[in-house]
């Protein structure tokens, strides 16, 4: 029980900084003004998370204040953790239109120290238990930070009608104390030593993975892992100025929908548990791929309809639950595929395969549906965008159908 809370408390720790500059900025922004295209291009910032992997090996070597308390990890942890908080504190001093540069760099900080304590917190999640248990640990996980997804778009939304958005941000900053917590209760597990340098470690992660796979069969599922979660990762940064667009206030959309997106979410990442236990890792993968693809679809319905909120309450609802259910697999399928060698370094190259892609179309969503928009209308538009984001879905199920073979070598 004690993994189990500590592993929500640091996926608390985890989501909160990731939304507060991929999503919950993105309604900041919109809410004074700022273009589609512009907020697409400020997404980038979480581009940091999906290159991750350039400086994994400084978590596997470097020494932080503490190592001796808490162990290598968890030290790590709570020194991102530290400068985060206080990064987000600055956030909240500065003015969305005269000091957007100036919000730009805080972003491109907090995603970037963000990313560092994910590399941590995978990597200690990893060699706290054996894969048997990873599922249970990747479910506590994804229970934080779904959590924080709730706090950072549902109560700020909630807040920034009832104050100013910078107060919100310094008021969410202190939420980052939960992780902190999280880190003083965890156990510390073992280690393993890493005596290469910065390059030679990079070079063996790499080297390590595809001898153990074989290089054909590594290269297709690194096809797999980079194009899974396109659609949901692009679809990410347009859900907020999407919902304002269509009429809704700030207050409807975290008192109702973001509150189903938590429970229903919830419910995606339990059941997503329980699925790994019964089916194969292969059906569950073509599952949720199949369930992202139809909710997103659903969305066209909302942006083609008049506004109702008990309608996109629950479509948001079924996407959060395939949400919830894709990222559990998901998770377990990436650890599954990591050698204890090279922790840190070989997660966060394979968790930056499947964010890069993503990231790199999702700066240039806003571009898309302010092109579609104004090619057609608003409504059409933005279902045009659900369209073409969905569409995404099919190559890495297409792939994961034919090849079989490859989830012996995973599972």
């Amino acid at each position: 029980m004690k993994n189990i809370f500590v592993l929500s408390a640091l996926g608390f720790s985890c989501g909160l900084p990731y939304m507060l500059v991929f999503s919950t900025l993105s309604a900041w922004l919109r809410d004074a003004g700022a273009a589609l295209t512009v907020i697409g291009f400020i997404s980038w910032a979480a581009l940091t998370y999906s290159l991750k992997f350039l400086w994994s090996p400084f978590v596997d070597r470097i020494k932080m204040p503490l190592n001796q308390v808490v162990g290598q990890r968890r030290s790590w942890i709570l020194m991102m953790q530290l400068l985060i908080l206080i990064l987000i504190i600055m956030m909240s001093q500065f003015d969305p239109i005269s000091s957007l540069n100036h919000i730009v760099i805080t972003a491109v900080l907090i995603a970037f120290f963000g990313s560092l304590q994910d590399i941590a917190v995978d990597a200690y999640r990893i060699e706290l238990v054996s894969l048997d248990e990873q599922g249970n640990l990747a479910a506590s996980y994804q229970f934080g930070y779904r959590l924080s997804i709730l706090v950072a778009t549902s109560l700020a939304l909630i807040f920034a009608d009832l104050f100013s958005w910078q107060t919100v941000y310094l008021i969410l900053s202190f939420f980052m104390l939960i992780g902190v917590m999280g880190v003083f209760v965890g156990e510390t597990p073992e280690t393993f030593k890493v005596d290469y340098g910065y390059v030679e470690n990079l070079l063996s992660s790499f080297k390590d993975f595809f001898k153990r796979i074989g290089v054909i069969s590594a290269s297709v599922l690194l096809f797999i892992i980079a194009t899974y979660r396109l659609t949901d990762i692009i679809m990410g940064p347009m859900a907020m100025p999407f919902y304002i667009d269509m009429g809704y206030s700030k207050t409807e959309i975290g008192a109702i929908v973001k509150t189903v997106a938590l429970g229903a979410s919830i419910l995606g990442f339990f059941v997503g548990g329980q699925f790994i236990h019964r089916f194969t890792l292969r059906t569950c993968l073509i599952f949720g791929g199949l369930l992202v693809l139809i909710t997103n679809l659903l969305f066209c319905l909302t942006a083609l309809s008049e506004s109702n909120l008990t309608q996109l309450s629950i479509i948001v609802g079924m996407d959060s639950l395939a949400a919830g259910f894709v990222g559990t697999v998901n998770i377990t399928f990436l650890t599954s595929l990591v050698s204890k060698k090279f922790t840190a370094t070989q997660y966060a190259l394979l968790t930056s395969f499947m964010m890069l892609p993503g990231k790199l179309f999702s700066g240039l969503s806003g571009l898309l549906a302010d092109s579609l928009i104004l090619a057609t209308s608003s409504q059409v538009g933005w279902a045009m965008f659900f369209v073409l984001t969905s569409i995404l879905a099919l190559p890495s199920m297409f792939v994961i159908y034919l090849r079989k073979d490859l989830f012996k070598l995973a599972w």
